[in-house]
């Protein structure tokens, strides 16, 4: 197998759609840098407007607006702000660039001073594009999508939770404890990583299935294939909350029913072609140190 999947480009880099991390008026430097350098490179852009308004500009545009009048998105922050821009742009299946203003980088690897040079190799093709799974989720009439994952989390610290799980309509679990996580191949190196999850190369298609903090010894993390659908019922009088990627919240009741499977687009992240993600685990980690 391939490591890098995918030989995809882009048909056009002559738009951008910019989106700045939030409240953070401080990157307007950073971001007036990174404007010059797409400018020297004619390639137009678009600023975000919550994005444009935390920097004192008045020519913003609404996101969903901004996405269809784009070739790509860049998310300026870190990769909480990618993670956000990946779930609010996802009707639109936008190829998107991280530049990297945050502290951690697992998804973001273009810092400010390599703009210029990264943009030259773009224009000329020599860039990587990753197509990666998200994690669909539905509840009530609600619908969610996760990049990263969505856990299943009791509501108060005071006591734990009960939740009974199905593969494809089959009872295979019950969890008792702090709650689940589910998540995608590329948040393997999140939440799921600090509980004792297994990291799962990000361009895998399989879901995982980790406990927090089992009220069990023998309960362990799981690594299913991402063609099954898994659902989880609420058995605990006073409900649970459901976590989105670490940003959002949604309170569910007792015996309410939790379904997800894979999601019908992909999340597609821009890269340098010198990207490599076990360096990136080397360096992040420190394996091999």
């Amino acid at each position: 197998m391939k490591l890098t999947k995918s030989a995809e480009k882009l048909k056009t880099v002559k738009k951008a759609g910019i989106i700045l991390k939030p409240d953070s008026p401080e990157l307007k430097e950073e971001f007036l840098k990174i404007r010059d350098s797409f400018s020297s490179h004619k390639i137009d852009f678009i600023l975000e407007k919550n994005s444009a308004l935390m920097i004192g500009s008045k020519k913003g545009v609404e996101l969903k607006e901004l996405c269809k009048k784009v070739d790509f998105l860049v998310s300026i922050g870190g990769d909480g702000t990618l993670l956000s821009v990946v779930r609010n742009s996802f009707e639109f299946s936008l190829p998107i660039l991280g530049i990297h203003m945050g502290t951690l980088g697992f998804l973001t690897d273009v810092l400010v001073e390599e703009v210029d040079n990264f943009l030259n190799d773009f224009i000329k093709g020599n860039y990587k594009m990753d197509s990666r799974m998200l994690v669909e989720c539905h509840v009530n009439d609600k619908c969610f999508v996760a990049f990263n994952d969505i856990v299943i989390s009791r509501k108060t610290v005071s006591s734990m939770i009960k939740i009974r799980a199905k593969i494809d309509d089959i009872s295979f679990n019950t969890y008792y404890g702090d709650g689940v996580i589910i998540s995608t191949p590329t948040g393997s190196t999140a939440y799921n990583l600090s509980v004792g999850g297994p990291i799962v190369y990000p361009l895998t298609e399989a879901f995982i299935i980790t406990p927090v903090a089992s009220h069990s010894l023998t309960q362990r993390p799981l690594v299913m294939p991402a063609d099954i659908e898994i659902e989880f019922k609420i058995k605990d009088p006073q409900g649970a909350v459901l976590l989105i990627d670490g940003q959002d919240t949604y309170e569910v009741d007792n015996e309410t029913i939790v379904k997800f499977k894979i999601a019908n687009k992909k999340a597609k992240l821009i890269h340098q072609t010198k990207r490599d993600f076990f360096r990136v685990l080397n360096d992040k980690l420190g394996w091999g140190n």
